[in-house]
Protein backbone atom coordinates (compact mmCIF):
# COMPACT_ATOMS: atom_id res chain seq x y z
CA UNK A 1 0.00 0.00 0.00
CA UNK A 2 2.84 2.37 0.78
CA UNK A 3 4.33 1.90 -2.66
CA UNK A 4 1.12 3.00 -4.38
CA UNK A 5 1.26 6.20 -2.32
CA UNK A 6 4.88 6.75 -3.36
CA UNK A 7 5.97 7.52 0.20
CA UNK A 8 8.54 4.88 1.23
CA UNK A 9 12.09 6.10 1.71
CA UNK A 10 15.40 4.27 2.02
CA UNK A 11 18.54 5.44 3.81
CA UNK A 12 21.40 5.82 1.34
CA UNK A 13 24.00 7.91 3.16
CA UNK A 14 24.91 8.64 6.81
CA UNK A 15 27.37 11.10 8.33
CA UNK A 16 28.13 11.28 12.05
CA UNK A 17 29.68 14.12 14.03
CA UNK A 18 30.68 14.34 17.70
CA UNK A 19 30.38 17.78 19.30
CA UNK A 20 31.96 18.04 22.79
CA UNK A 21 30.24 20.45 25.18
CA UNK A 22 31.48 21.65 28.60
CA UNK A 23 28.96 22.49 31.32
CA UNK A 24 29.13 25.83 33.12
CA UNK A 25 27.97 24.10 36.33
CA UNK A 26 27.85 20.36 37.14
CA UNK A 27 24.67 18.33 36.68
CA UNK A 28 23.84 15.46 39.01
CA UNK A 29 21.89 12.32 37.98
CA UNK A 30 21.34 10.19 41.06
CA UNK A 31 24.87 9.39 42.22
CA UNK A 32 26.41 10.46 38.89
CA UNK A 33 27.77 13.99 38.38
CA UNK A 34 28.39 15.30 34.86
CA UNK A 35 30.63 18.19 33.87
CA UNK A 36 30.65 17.64 30.10
CA UNK A 37 28.76 15.80 27.39
CA UNK A 38 29.29 14.66 23.82
CA UNK A 39 26.46 15.59 21.47
CA UNK A 40 26.14 13.15 18.58
CA UNK A 41 24.81 14.72 15.37
CA UNK A 42 23.75 12.78 12.27
CA UNK A 43 23.06 13.82 8.71
CA UNK A 44 21.06 11.22 6.83
CA UNK A 45 20.27 11.16 3.12
CA UNK A 46 17.20 9.26 1.94
CA UNK A 47 15.85 8.38 -1.48
CA UNK A 48 12.15 8.29 -2.24
CA UNK A 49 10.14 5.86 -4.35
CA UNK A 50 10.49 8.10 -7.40
CA UNK A 51 14.26 8.49 -7.03
CA UNK A 52 14.20 11.94 -5.44
CA UNK A 53 16.52 12.54 -2.49
CA UNK A 54 16.69 14.74 0.59
CA UNK A 55 18.74 15.19 3.75
CA UNK A 56 17.72 15.30 7.38
CA UNK A 57 19.45 16.07 10.66
CA UNK A 58 19.20 14.60 14.14
CA UNK A 59 21.11 15.17 17.36
CA UNK A 60 21.18 13.73 20.88
CA UNK A 61 23.45 14.29 23.90
CA UNK A 62 25.18 11.02 24.83
CA UNK A 63 24.48 11.66 28.49
CA UNK A 64 26.54 8.94 30.13
CA UNK A 65 25.27 9.38 33.70
CA UNK A 66 21.63 9.24 32.66
CA UNK A 67 21.71 6.42 30.11
CA UNK A 68 24.18 4.24 32.00
CA UNK A 69 24.41 4.73 35.78
CA UNK A 70 27.26 2.53 36.96
CA UNK A 71 30.32 2.40 39.18
CA UNK A 72 32.58 1.50 36.26
CA UNK A 73 34.89 4.16 34.84
CA UNK A 74 33.09 7.10 33.24
CA UNK A 75 35.38 7.28 30.22
CA UNK A 76 34.92 3.58 29.51
CA UNK A 77 31.17 4.11 29.33
CA UNK A 78 31.59 7.32 27.31
CA UNK A 79 33.83 5.56 24.78
CA UNK A 80 31.41 2.64 24.51
CA UNK A 81 28.54 5.00 23.72
CA UNK A 82 30.53 6.69 20.96
CA UNK A 83 31.74 3.37 19.55
CA UNK A 84 28.20 1.98 19.43
CA UNK A 85 26.92 5.15 17.74
CA UNK A 86 29.59 4.78 15.03
CA UNK A 87 28.59 1.13 14.63
CA UNK A 88 24.98 2.21 14.12
CA UNK A 89 25.96 4.75 11.47
CA UNK A 90 27.72 2.04 9.48
CA UNK A 91 24.82 -0.37 9.87
CA UNK A 92 22.17 2.14 8.86
CA UNK A 93 23.98 3.18 5.71
CA UNK A 94 23.51 -0.35 4.39
CA UNK A 95 20.10 -0.98 6.00
CA UNK A 96 18.08 -2.71 3.25
CA UNK A 97 14.54 -1.83 4.30
CA UNK A 98 12.41 1.04 3.02
CA UNK A 99 9.25 2.61 4.39
CA UNK A 100 7.90 5.53 6.35
CA UNK A 101 10.26 6.75 9.13
CA UNK A 102 7.95 5.26 11.78
CA UNK A 103 8.10 1.88 10.04
CA UNK A 104 11.86 2.07 9.64
CA UNK A 105 12.43 3.15 13.22
CA UNK A 106 10.06 0.53 14.64
CA UNK A 107 11.60 -2.23 12.53
CA UNK A 108 15.15 -1.30 13.49
CA UNK A 109 14.38 -1.02 17.22
CA UNK A 110 12.52 -4.33 17.28
CA UNK A 111 15.22 -6.22 15.36
CA UNK A 112 18.61 -4.88 14.33
CA UNK A 113 19.22 -2.64 17.35
CA UNK A 114 19.10 -5.46 19.89
CA UNK A 115 21.06 -7.76 17.60
CA UNK A 116 23.82 -5.16 17.32
CA UNK A 117 23.78 -4.51 21.06
CA UNK A 118 24.12 -8.25 21.74
CA UNK A 119 27.13 -8.49 19.42
CA UNK A 120 28.64 -5.33 20.88
CA UNK A 121 28.35 -6.78 24.39
CA UNK A 122 29.65 -10.24 23.46
CA UNK A 123 33.09 -9.75 24.99
CA UNK A 124 32.00 -7.53 27.86
CA UNK A 125 31.24 -8.48 31.43
CA UNK A 126 27.62 -8.01 32.58
CA UNK A 127 28.64 -4.81 34.37
CA UNK A 128 30.35 -3.49 31.23
CA UNK A 129 27.44 -4.39 28.93
CA UNK A 130 25.82 -1.47 27.11
CA UNK A 131 22.24 -1.12 28.47
CA UNK A 132 19.13 -1.07 26.27
CA UNK A 133 18.42 2.57 27.21
CA UNK A 134 21.92 3.56 26.07
CA UNK A 135 21.40 1.76 22.75
CA UNK A 136 18.13 3.64 22.21
CA UNK A 137 19.82 6.97 22.86
CA UNK A 138 22.65 6.13 20.44
CA UNK A 139 20.08 5.28 17.75
CA UNK A 140 17.80 8.24 18.40
CA UNK A 141 19.77 10.84 16.42
CA UNK A 142 19.56 8.71 13.27
CA UNK A 143 15.86 8.04 13.77
CA UNK A 144 15.21 11.77 14.25
CA UNK A 145 17.23 12.55 11.12
CA UNK A 146 15.17 10.15 8.99
CA UNK A 147 11.93 11.82 10.15
CA UNK A 148 13.45 15.19 9.26
CA UNK A 149 14.58 13.95 5.84
CA UNK A 150 11.12 12.57 5.09
CA UNK A 151 9.48 15.91 5.83
CA UNK A 152 12.07 17.68 3.71
CA UNK A 153 11.52 15.23 0.84
CA UNK A 154 7.81 16.04 0.67
CA UNK A 155 8.22 19.71 1.73
CA UNK A 156 5.97 19.29 4.76
CA UNK A 157 6.46 19.65 8.52
CA UNK A 158 7.36 16.35 10.18
CA UNK A 159 4.09 16.18 12.11
CA UNK A 160 2.04 16.38 8.92
CA UNK A 161 3.64 13.10 7.82
CA UNK A 162 1.89 10.97 10.46
CA UNK A 163 -1.57 10.88 8.90
CA UNK A 164 -2.97 8.08 6.75
CA UNK A 165 -2.03 9.89 3.52
CA UNK A 166 1.70 9.42 4.25
CA UNK A 167 1.53 6.58 6.80
CA UNK A 168 -1.45 4.42 5.78
CA UNK A 169 -0.69 1.84 8.45
CA UNK A 170 -3.05 1.35 11.38
CA UNK A 171 -1.56 1.61 14.86
CA UNK A 172 -2.61 -1.98 15.50
CA UNK A 173 0.45 -2.92 13.41
CA UNK A 174 2.67 -1.36 16.07
CA UNK A 175 0.70 -1.43 19.34
CA UNK A 176 -1.39 -3.84 21.39
CA UNK A 177 -4.17 -2.73 23.71
CA UNK A 178 -4.19 -3.56 27.42
CA UNK A 179 -7.98 -3.52 27.74
CA UNK A 180 -11.06 -4.61 25.79
CA UNK A 181 -12.28 -1.02 25.68
CA UNK A 182 -9.26 0.28 23.75
CA UNK A 183 -8.59 -0.68 20.13
CA UNK A 184 -5.93 0.52 17.72
CA UNK A 185 -7.78 -0.89 14.72
CA UNK A 186 -8.66 1.94 12.36
CA UNK A 187 -6.47 4.36 14.35
CA UNK A 188 -3.53 6.30 12.97
CA UNK A 189 -0.70 8.15 14.64
CA UNK A 190 -2.23 11.48 13.66
CA UNK A 191 -5.29 10.64 15.80
CA UNK A 192 -3.13 11.26 18.88
CA UNK A 193 -1.41 14.43 17.66
CA UNK A 194 -2.72 17.97 18.07
CA UNK A 195 -3.64 19.24 14.57
CA UNK A 196 -3.25 22.86 15.73
CA UNK A 197 -0.36 22.78 18.23
CA UNK A 198 0.63 25.85 20.25
CA UNK A 199 3.65 27.83 19.07
CA UNK A 200 4.71 28.55 22.66
CA UNK A 201 4.80 26.48 25.84
CA UNK A 202 5.34 27.01 29.58
CA UNK A 203 8.88 25.93 30.42
CA UNK A 204 10.20 23.99 33.42
CA UNK A 205 13.48 24.89 35.11
CA UNK A 206 15.63 22.17 36.69
CA UNK A 207 16.71 22.73 40.30
CA UNK A 208 19.62 20.29 40.41
CA UNK A 209 20.82 18.57 43.53
CA UNK A 210 24.04 20.62 43.42
CA UNK A 211 22.40 23.94 42.50
CA UNK A 212 22.67 26.67 45.15
CA UNK A 213 19.24 27.99 46.04
CA UNK A 214 20.35 30.60 48.56
CA UNK A 215 23.48 32.65 49.23
CA UNK A 216 24.56 30.50 52.18
CA UNK A 217 25.02 27.59 49.73
CA UNK A 218 27.48 29.46 47.49
CA UNK A 219 31.02 28.03 47.50
CA UNK A 220 32.85 30.73 45.55
CA UNK A 221 33.48 28.40 42.62
CA UNK A 222 30.36 29.48 40.73
CA UNK A 223 30.81 30.86 37.18
CA UNK A 224 30.81 34.61 36.64
CA UNK A 225 29.53 34.57 33.06
CA UNK A 226 26.50 36.83 33.13
CA UNK A 227 24.01 34.02 33.68
CA UNK A 228 22.17 33.53 36.99
CA UNK A 229 23.41 31.14 39.64
CA UNK A 230 20.91 31.40 42.51
CA UNK A 231 17.37 30.06 42.09
CA UNK A 232 15.71 33.42 42.80
CA UNK A 233 17.77 35.05 40.08
CA UNK A 234 16.78 32.40 37.55
CA UNK A 235 13.11 32.84 38.49
CA UNK A 236 13.27 36.61 38.07
CA UNK A 237 15.44 36.63 34.94
CA UNK A 238 13.45 34.01 33.01
CA UNK A 239 10.04 34.67 34.56
CA UNK A 240 9.81 31.04 35.66
CA UNK A 241 6.56 29.53 36.89
CA UNK A 242 7.47 25.80 36.89
CA UNK A 243 10.34 24.18 38.81
CA UNK A 244 11.52 20.57 38.67
CA UNK A 245 13.29 19.68 41.92
CA UNK A 246 15.95 16.98 41.98
CA UNK A 247 15.94 15.02 45.26
CA UNK A 248 18.33 12.43 46.66
CA UNK A 249 15.92 9.55 47.23
CA UNK A 250 18.04 8.10 50.03
CA UNK A 251 17.94 10.92 52.61
CA UNK A 252 14.43 11.83 53.72
CA UNK A 253 15.55 14.64 56.01
CA UNK A 254 17.49 16.34 53.19
CA UNK A 255 14.71 15.84 50.66
CA UNK A 256 12.02 17.31 52.91
CA UNK A 257 14.22 20.25 53.91
CA UNK A 258 14.96 20.92 50.23
CA UNK A 259 11.28 20.96 49.32
CA UNK A 260 10.40 23.22 52.25
CA UNK A 261 13.12 25.71 51.34
CA UNK A 262 12.21 25.77 47.66
CA UNK A 263 8.52 25.99 48.56
CA UNK A 264 9.22 29.14 50.58
CA UNK A 265 11.03 30.70 47.61
CA UNK A 266 8.12 29.75 45.35
CA UNK A 267 5.63 31.57 47.57
CA UNK A 268 7.80 34.65 47.76
CA UNK A 269 8.50 34.72 44.01
CA UNK A 270 5.05 33.67 42.80
CA UNK A 271 6.01 30.30 41.27
CA UNK A 272 2.92 28.14 40.67
CA UNK A 273 4.13 24.62 39.94
CA UNK A 274 6.65 22.08 41.23
CA UNK A 275 7.53 18.52 40.36
CA UNK A 276 9.83 16.17 42.25
CA UNK A 277 12.44 13.93 40.61
CA UNK A 278 14.02 11.23 42.78
CA UNK A 279 16.24 9.97 39.91
CA UNK A 280 15.44 6.26 40.31
CA UNK A 281 17.14 5.98 43.71
CA UNK A 282 14.09 4.79 45.71
CA UNK A 283 13.22 1.11 46.18
CA UNK A 284 10.28 1.37 48.60
CA UNK A 285 7.14 3.44 47.85
CA UNK A 286 6.91 4.21 51.58
CA UNK A 287 9.88 6.57 51.18
CA UNK A 288 8.01 8.79 48.71
CA UNK A 289 4.70 8.46 50.55
CA UNK A 290 6.22 9.57 53.84
CA UNK A 291 7.79 12.65 52.23
CA UNK A 292 4.53 13.64 50.54
CA UNK A 293 2.49 13.01 53.69
CA UNK A 294 4.91 14.99 55.85
CA UNK A 295 4.99 17.85 53.35
CA UNK A 296 1.19 17.94 53.29
CA UNK A 297 1.23 18.51 57.05
CA UNK A 298 4.25 20.84 57.31
CA UNK A 299 3.62 22.93 54.18
CA UNK A 300 0.28 22.23 52.48
CA UNK A 301 0.78 25.10 50.01
CA UNK A 302 3.99 23.55 48.68
CA UNK A 303 2.30 20.14 48.61
CA UNK A 304 -0.46 21.56 46.41
CA UNK A 305 2.12 23.02 44.03
CA UNK A 306 3.49 19.55 43.24
CA UNK A 307 1.87 18.72 39.90
CA UNK A 308 3.36 15.24 39.61
CA UNK A 309 6.14 12.96 40.89
CA UNK A 310 8.76 11.71 38.43
CA UNK A 311 10.41 8.25 38.40
CA UNK A 312 11.45 7.56 41.99
CA UNK A 313 12.11 3.87 41.30
CA UNK A 314 14.86 1.90 39.49
CA UNK A 315 15.27 1.96 35.70
CA UNK A 316 14.72 -1.77 35.17
CA UNK A 317 10.97 -2.25 35.53
CA UNK A 318 11.12 -5.99 34.87
CA UNK A 319 13.71 -6.57 37.60
CA UNK A 320 11.93 -4.21 40.03
CA UNK A 321 8.19 -4.88 39.71
CA UNK A 322 7.21 -2.47 42.47
CA UNK A 323 3.51 -1.81 43.04
CA UNK A 324 3.28 1.98 43.10
CA UNK A 325 -0.48 2.52 43.44
CA UNK A 326 0.03 4.02 46.90
CA UNK A 327 2.18 6.81 45.41
CA UNK A 328 -0.08 7.54 42.43
CA UNK A 329 -3.06 7.76 44.78
CA UNK A 330 -1.35 10.81 46.33
CA UNK A 331 0.06 12.51 43.21
CA UNK A 332 0.26 11.66 39.50
CA UNK A 333 3.28 9.38 39.08
CA UNK A 334 5.21 9.57 35.82
CA UNK A 335 7.52 6.98 34.28
CA UNK A 336 10.70 8.36 32.72
CA UNK A 337 13.82 6.18 32.58
CA UNK A 338 11.68 3.00 32.77
CA UNK A 339 9.50 3.96 29.79
CA UNK A 340 11.77 2.53 27.09
CA UNK A 341 8.81 1.83 24.80
CA UNK A 342 5.06 1.27 24.85
CA UNK A 343 5.46 -2.27 26.22
CA UNK A 344 7.19 -0.90 29.31
CA UNK A 345 4.50 1.77 29.57
CA UNK A 346 1.92 -1.01 29.59
CA UNK A 347 3.82 -2.79 32.35
CA UNK A 348 4.07 0.45 34.31
CA UNK A 349 0.35 1.08 34.04
CA UNK A 350 -0.32 -2.36 35.53
CA UNK A 351 1.95 -1.50 38.47
CA UNK A 352 0.17 1.78 39.15
CA UNK A 353 2.03 4.47 37.21
CA UNK A 354 -0.42 7.12 35.98
CA UNK A 355 1.68 9.12 33.50
CA UNK A 356 4.60 8.95 31.10
CA UNK A 357 7.47 11.39 30.60
CA UNK A 358 8.46 11.14 26.95
CA UNK A 359 11.92 11.93 25.59
CA UNK A 360 13.03 12.28 21.97
CA UNK A 361 16.40 10.81 23.01
CA UNK A 362 14.63 7.43 23.14
CA UNK A 363 13.81 8.00 19.45
CA UNK A 364 11.14 10.08 17.78
CA UNK A 365 9.43 6.88 16.66
CA UNK A 366 9.35 5.39 20.14
CA UNK A 367 8.16 8.62 21.78
CA UNK A 368 5.25 8.93 19.35
CA UNK A 369 4.15 5.31 19.76
CA UNK A 370 4.49 5.40 23.56
CA UNK A 371 2.56 8.66 23.63
CA UNK A 372 -0.25 7.23 21.51
CA UNK A 373 -0.47 4.08 23.66
CA UNK A 374 -0.52 6.10 26.88
CA UNK A 375 -3.16 8.57 25.66
CA UNK A 376 -5.39 5.76 24.43
CA UNK A 377 -5.26 4.21 27.91
CA UNK A 378 -5.97 7.43 29.81
CA UNK A 379 -2.44 8.17 30.97
CA UNK A 380 -1.12 11.73 31.20
CA UNK A 381 1.98 12.85 29.32
CA UNK A 382 4.97 15.09 29.90
CA UNK A 383 8.04 15.76 27.74
CA UNK A 384 11.26 15.80 29.75
CA UNK A 385 14.63 17.18 28.82
CA UNK A 386 18.02 15.52 28.44
CA UNK A 387 19.59 18.98 28.70
CA UNK A 388 19.13 19.33 24.94
CA UNK A 389 21.29 21.97 23.26
CA UNK A 390 21.72 22.92 19.60
CA UNK A 391 19.57 20.95 17.12
CA UNK A 392 18.40 18.51 19.84
CA UNK A 393 16.20 21.23 21.31
CA UNK A 394 13.92 21.45 18.26
CA UNK A 395 12.36 17.94 18.05
CA UNK A 396 12.16 18.00 21.85
CA UNK A 397 10.05 21.18 21.82
CA UNK A 398 7.91 20.03 18.90
CA UNK A 399 7.08 16.71 20.57
CA UNK A 400 5.74 18.58 23.60
CA UNK A 401 3.68 20.99 21.51
CA UNK A 402 2.12 18.26 19.35
CA UNK A 403 1.60 15.38 21.80
CA UNK A 404 -0.12 17.37 24.57
CA UNK A 405 1.45 17.47 28.02
CA UNK A 406 0.27 18.01 31.56
CA UNK A 407 2.10 21.36 31.54
CA UNK A 408 4.49 22.66 28.89
CA UNK A 409 7.99 21.28 28.46
CA UNK A 410 11.18 20.95 30.49
CA UNK A 411 14.19 22.77 29.04
CA UNK A 412 17.45 23.31 30.90
CA UNK A 413 20.18 23.55 28.25
CA UNK A 414 20.26 27.30 28.89
CA UNK A 415 21.14 26.59 32.52
CA UNK A 416 24.03 24.22 31.96
CA UNK A 417 25.57 25.24 28.60
CA UNK A 418 23.73 28.23 27.11
CA UNK A 419 26.56 29.30 24.81
CA UNK A 420 26.71 25.85 23.20
CA UNK A 421 23.57 26.86 21.30
CA UNK A 422 24.64 30.40 20.40
CA UNK A 423 24.53 29.84 16.59
CA UNK A 424 21.09 28.23 16.79
CA UNK A 425 19.89 30.98 19.13
CA UNK A 426 20.64 33.59 16.44
CA UNK A 427 17.97 31.98 14.26
CA UNK A 428 15.53 30.87 16.97
CA UNK A 429 16.10 33.31 19.87
CA UNK A 430 13.01 32.40 21.87
CA UNK A 431 13.56 28.66 21.60
CA UNK A 432 16.98 28.86 23.26
CA UNK A 433 16.20 31.62 25.73
CA UNK A 434 13.35 31.40 28.26
CA UNK A 435 11.31 34.59 28.59
CA UNK A 436 8.34 35.17 30.92
CA UNK A 437 8.38 31.45 31.67
CA UNK A 438 7.81 30.55 28.02
CA UNK A 439 9.60 28.88 25.11
CA UNK A 440 8.47 30.01 21.66
CA UNK A 441 8.97 28.06 18.42
CA UNK A 442 7.41 30.56 16.04
CA UNK A 443 10.65 30.91 14.08
CA UNK A 444 10.80 27.23 13.06
CA UNK A 445 10.55 26.47 9.35
CA UNK A 446 7.82 24.64 7.43
CA UNK A 447 9.63 21.51 6.27
CA UNK A 448 11.02 18.66 8.32
CA UNK A 449 11.65 19.77 11.89
CA UNK A 450 12.14 23.33 10.68
CA UNK A 451 15.72 23.65 11.92
CA UNK A 452 16.69 26.07 9.12
CA UNK A 453 20.13 24.44 9.18
CA UNK A 454 21.38 26.38 6.17
CA UNK A 455 20.97 29.64 8.10
CA UNK A 456 22.76 28.46 11.26
CA UNK A 457 26.37 29.59 11.25
CA UNK A 458 27.96 26.54 12.87
CA UNK A 459 31.22 24.96 11.75
CA UNK A 460 31.07 21.24 12.34
CA UNK A 461 34.12 19.13 13.22
CA UNK A 462 35.29 16.47 10.80
CA UNK A 463 32.87 13.54 10.74
CA UNK A 464 33.77 10.41 12.69
CA UNK A 465 31.90 8.50 10.00
CA UNK A 466 30.77 9.44 6.50
CA UNK A 467 31.20 12.58 4.43
CA UNK A 468 31.86 16.05 5.82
Amino acid sequence: MLETCGTPVKIVEVSLFFLPVEMRVPLKFGNQTLSSVTCARARVKVVGFDGSTSEGWGETPLSVGWVWPSSIDYENRHTALKDFTILLAKELESYPKSGHPVELGFSFIEGALEELRTKFNANRTPEEALPHLAALVCFSLFDIAVHDAFGNLFSIPVYQSYGSDYLPVELSNFLESATDTVSFEGKYLSDFIDPAPPKSLPVWHLVGGLDPISEDELTGSEPDDGYPVLLRDWIRTDGLDCLKVKLRGDDQEWDIARLLKIGEICREEGVTWLTTDFNCTVTDPAYVNEILDQLKIDDPVTYQKILYVEQPFPYDLEAHRIDVHSVSSRKPLFMDESAHDWKYVRMGRELGWSGVALKTCKTQTGALLSGAWAKAHGMTLMVQDLTNPMLAQVPHFLLASHIGTIMGVESNGMQFYPEASAPEREIHPHLYRRSKGILDGSTLGNTGFGYRVDEIQRTLPSPVYGKG
